[in-house]
């Protein structure tokens, strides 16, 4: 079963069949040709197995997880994807990441949303623990659903991270986190992110070493 998903979500990529001066590939999500443009030279303008399956799982969860008209936050957004599947999937998205990659990923969104989606994303920054407050005050910030694909890997934030999943997430807020194992550093975040949530498996692919969650606020899981 596990091979038999993992393929399918694998066949939804399709690359360019003419060399171009610029690095992409493609996706069949949400009834749309997406067309991600990445980078070599940084891990967040790369496309990732993670954000595969998180954009596999929203699309063929669509009823259950309804997100039309849904406020949604994807943290560490990077090339853009799973903001554009969202959005194409008629929520309200908001896609964040670091200064430096703001530019890609608004090209990637733009590209992909424009005249398409029922609500334009909006693209902004966010560096995990910063201005917090500041950006995305508590008083008027509600998002329904935070999403992020990989963001938990070898980098020395996971702090800033765990502070980021805790400002965002209100009582009634579910996160839908695709998260790929690796090194036990990292593995242990798992462990501190509970003492915060209450996770629940929602999916697990070991042939990629990627387990998807759902997570709520400690006590709010239904």
């Amino acid at each position: 079963e596990d091979e038999q998903t993992v393929a399918e979500i694998m066949r939804r990529r399709f690359f360019p069949t003419v060399i171009t001066h610029k690095a992409w590939e493609g996706f069949h999500f949400a009834g749309h040709e997406i067309r991600i443009t990445e980078a070599t030279d940084c891990y967040g303008a790369v496309v990732w197995p993670s954000a595969l399956v998180l954009c596999y799982f929203l699309e063929t969860n669509s009823k259950q997880y309804n997100l039309v008209d849904k406020n949604v936050i994807e943290i560490g957004a990077g090339t853009g994807l799973v903001s554009v599947v969202a959005s194409l999937l008629g929520a309200l998205v908001t896609a964040t990441d670091l200064p430096e990659l703001l530019g890609n990923l608004q090209h990637n969104v733009l590209q992909n949303t424009k005249l398409k989606s029922k609500h334009q994303p909006c693209v902004k920054e966010l560096s995990w623990g910063i201005d917090l407050e500041k950006n995305f005050p508590r008083a008027s910030c509600h998002f329904d659903y935070i999403m992020a694909a990989d963001v938990v890997y070898h980098h020395p934030f996971l702090d800033e991270l765990l502070l980021t999943f805790d400002h965002l997430c209100k009582n009634d807020t579910v996160i839908l986190w695709a998260m790929k194992f690796r090194l036990d550093k990292e593995n242990q975040f798992v462990g501190r992110f509970q003492t915060l949530f209450d996770l629940e498996v929602i999916s697990n692919f070991p042939s990629l070493n990627i387990t998807l969650y759902k997570a709520m606020r400690k006590g709010r899981m239904k």
